[in-house]
């Protein structure tokens, strides 16, 4: 999934320092390598008390301007919280112009940071598919609510020209709080994709995730069940505007939102198709095994170390998942981690750094308590399967050859059999050669080439959903 999971890592932190006339003091631009390069840039000013506050830009997540909670200095060394202490970054002063130090957001990442010359100063990438005004068509920025008003809603809706009622989609985003857009890296992932859609006839709304952008409540304490919920009202929504046509209403999700859409189609009537982008077909904790053993042998990690290490990683998923207090999880992963190292070639164990306590620890740690939390125990434990041989909608569902985060012959083939016990009506099931997990023509096809790549959505992938809409929709 496009979270990595990259949803682990996109909530980022800011510095400030503590001193007046501190070498703190000033813009520091660094790199978070998490699997995709995320560009951080942080503002640091000093305040009229002896404090200091600070900012941070993370641009590869369009955002900008976020504080941070506490800051504190002791001599070199300069430590800051963000979201209540569970984001820490703590760095030392190496020279006037380098931090360096570690972030820390369930597991520690090195980050080094660079005082800049010219601050505020970022590098405009340069994304030709990103829609710009004047449209062709009517955009609409709306809000509404769920059925108990316990949620807002901010979103966009785009409606064709000309003389309605139109068929109409939802878009369902992936892990990680999304905007409406999908902002990463300058692209705007679904803004492009409903202004395809949009243009070709369709109906689209796409939606800020709850406790994001323009939308109330809280991500951090959701589950893929709420999103599910909130999917919903975007379907209530549509249907109380004139210009949707009731009987042509259809979900499209992508990763994450790919679980999403089948769990919203198999429970209401009123769903005529279901597009499926990058979507889990097997059950989850199988999808993390692959994921993990496609990334990390693109990064060259030897075939007895990823064959042990997914041993152990599967190990400590289940353990996060299958425990309902944290306590018993990181019991149950210390357990798994004794047994392991056991029948684990101590040779092995030393090459992947495992052969000291504090390692061993760190790694049970980190791993339990992101499976651990609300949204993990759900995800992790999830299989898609029963909710697809229930649906009884049109389907298409899309992957990418090269997605090293669904893999596509494994995933499509488990959503063909999968769909081939169910009423779906219209089932067209196809890989799309040379396309990464976010529909992007790749070249290296790794994860930090998302942001480099001026694609944003491969042109062959539009047109096979427009294509199928026309014929099995329009």
């Amino acid at each position: 999934m496009k979270k990595l999971l990259l949803t682990t890592f996109i909530i980022l932190t800011t510095l400030a320092a503590a001193l007046a006339q501190s070498p703190f003091t000033g813009t520091w631009a660094g790199k978070l390598e998490v699997g995709v390069s995320l560009r951080l840039v942080f503002h640091v000013k000093a305040a009229g008390d002896g404090t200091y506050t600070g900012t941070m830009d993370s641009p590869d997540q369009s955002a900008f301007g976020i504080p941070c909670d506490k800051v504190t200095v002791t001599g070199n060394t300069i430590a800051a919280t963000l979201a209540n202490g569970a984001i820490n970054y703590t760095g030392t002063l190496e020279n006037d112009t380098t931090i360096k130090g570690t972030f820390t957001q369930g597991q520690s990442v090195p980050l080094t940071l660079v005082k800049q010359t010219s601050p505020g100063t970022i590098k405009k990438l340069n994304r030709p598919q990103t829609p710009k005004p004047p449209f062709t068509y009517t955009s609409e920025d709306i809000s509404y609510s769920n059925k108990d008003k316990s949620i807002s809603y901010g979103a966009t809706i785009t409606i064709p020209t000309g003389k309605g009622p139109f068929p109409a989609a939802l878009i369902i985003s992936g892990s990680g709080a999304q905007t409406r857009d999908f902002d990463f890296a300058d692209h705007k992932f679904y803004a492009v994709l409903a202004d395809a859609l949009t243009r070709a006839g369709y109906i689209v709304l796409r939606v800020d995730d709850r406790g994001t952008g323009k939308t109330t409540g809280s991500f951090a304490n959701a589950t893929t069940k709420d999103f599910a919920d909130d999917a919903s009202a975007g379907i209530d929504y549509l249907l109380s505007r004139p210009e949707v046509n009731k009987k042509k209403l259809g979900l499209i999700g992508h990763s994450e939102g790919g679980i999403v859409a089948p769990m919203v189609a198999a429970n209401r009537k009123d769903i005529d198709f279901v597009i499926l982008l990058a979507a889990p077909g097997v059950p989850v904790p199988d999808l993390m095994v692959q994921q993990n053993r496609a990334i990390l042998s693109q990064q060259g990690m030897n075939e007895q170390n990823l064959e042990a290490y997914l041993q152990l990683y599967k190990a400590l998923l289940l353990d996060g998942v299958n425990n309902a207090k944290l306590e018993d999880a990181l019991t149950a992963g210390k357990k798994s981690m004794q047994q392991w190292l056991a029948k684990t070639d101590p040779a092995i164990v030393s090459s992947m750094g495992y052969n000291q306590a504090e390692a061993q620890e760190k790694m049970v740690s980190s791993l339990v308590q992101s499976f651990a939390t609300s949204w993990g125990k759900y995800f992790f434990g999830y299989n898609p399967v029963p909710n697809l041989e229930k649906l009884h909608s049109k389907v298409l569902a899309l992957n990418g050859s090269a997605d090293i985060q669904v893999d596509a012959t494994a995933n499509l083939a488990a959503i063909q059999k999968a769909l081939a016990k169910s009423k779906a009506k219209n089932v067209s099931v196809k890989t799309i050669p040379g396309v990464n997990h976010l529909f992007q023509t790749c070249k290296t096809c790794t994860l930090n080439e998302y942001g480099e790549l001026e694609e944003t959505f491969s042109p062959v992938a539009l047109k096979e959903i427009i294509d199928w809409l026309n014929k099995s929709v329009k």
